[in-house]
């Protein structure tokens, strides 16, 4: 099943007229998919009304949503996430956005799949705390869902397992896409789309900043890990970053690069919530990080490219223009009884 994630057959023709050095910066048409979980309507709808079921979390009182909600650019606009109870976890809630096209996962890279990826916050006691062996005879209980699973996964024969948990999750996660953007028409040929100041940004973001050694092609991000110096000295718990999944050298201290898309819906920025401000945001990581001494492992792309505060606006100005309109979704409020 090819998914065309909304594109219309004008915007598709548009992208052959895209010049060569632009084309990178364009969608691809379909969403990477596992062969074992293609997408189909049935998984889809499926996935979404487990996405939103607040019985999936230990207390039925918080849903994957809560933490990454359609209209808080897909996290929760807090700088660290809830958990049941009045509990925060230790870490910003990362977008949903495009998660279909990375290749690790969590903001440690720990897993590679969104399958992988789906059943972690529900057992995290410090997010929806729902033990799996407690989830799935509760699922089993729900003739509504079995009904559903059957559907979408016939092989199931309505047997809730945890293995079809994840698929449907993650076949919902897959239809969170970015939309249209002002950028994506200027990057098709309308150099209208964006203001003069944005283009201006555009030039600095891929040049003098050096922002495309970390945030490049589509998804505006090398799929990589890297420490931008927000922290000094040694580093404890969580802060140890993707060093945690194990203790190589490269990897202390160091967190994916998330996506710009719709970067402008998701404050407050990196994987401490710290940063309230997109315009903070970039000037740290233009100026050299948070910490320019005693940061152990800093990345090397971090250094200062002594820019203007005018050319921060104008990065800033370019980043506004990477949002698009809300993604067509109608959010569940009845779930399978």
């Amino acid at each position: 099943m090819i998914v065309k994630l909304g594109l219309t057959t004008l915007l598709l023709s548009s992208i052959l007229y895209a010049t060569a050095d632009m084309k990178k910066w364009l969608r691809p048409v379909e969403v990477p998919q596992p062969k074992d979980n293609k997408m189909t309507p049935a998984r889809i709808e499926l996935g979404k009304l487990l996405y939103f079921d607040k019985r999936l979390s230990a207390d039925e009182t918080i849903s994957c949503a809560t933490c990454h909600h359609p209209k808080r650019g897909w996290t929760d606009l807090e700088p660290v996430a809830k958990s049941v109870g009045v509990g925060r976890g230790p870490r910003n809630s990362p977008t949903v956005l495009n998660t279909g096209y990375q290749n690790r996962q969590f903001w440690d890279g720990r897993v590679r799949t969104l399958e992988q990826q789906a059943l972690g916050p529900i057992e995290a006691d410090v997010e929806m705390n729902m033990p799996l062996i407690v989830l799935i005879p509760k699922l089993n209980k729900i003739q509504g869902y079995k009904k559903l699973f059957k559907k979408a996964y016939p092989s199931s024969n309505g047997s809730i397992t945890k293995e079809y948990l994840a698929k449907a999750i993650a076949s919902f996660e897959r239809t969170v896409v970015s939309t249209i953007a002002p950028f994506d028409k200027f990057a098709m040929g309308n150099k209208k789309a964006i203001s003069e100041e944005a283009t201006e940004g555009f030039e600095l973001f891929q040049n003098k900043a050096h922002c495309m050694d970390c945030h490049d092609k589509f998804n505006f991000s090398d799929g990589s890990f890297h420490n931008i110096g927000l922290n000094d000295g040694e580093l404890t718990g969580k802060e140890l970053g993707r060093y945690l999944t194990k203790d190589r050298p490269a990897w202390y201290g160091v967190f994916k690069t998330p996506t710009l898309r719709d970067v402008t819906r998701s404050a407050p920025y990196f994987h401490d919530g710290s940063v309230k401000t997109l315009t903070e945001a970039t000037s740290i990581c233009a100026s050299g990080g948070r910490y320019k001494n005693n940061v152990k492992n800093k990345s090397t792309y971090i250094v200062d490219r002594n820019l203007s505060n005018d050319e921060i606006n104008k990065i800033v100005a370019f980043l506004k223009t990477l949002e698009g309109p809300d993604m067509e979704l109608k959010i569940p409020t009845k779930f399978p009884q």
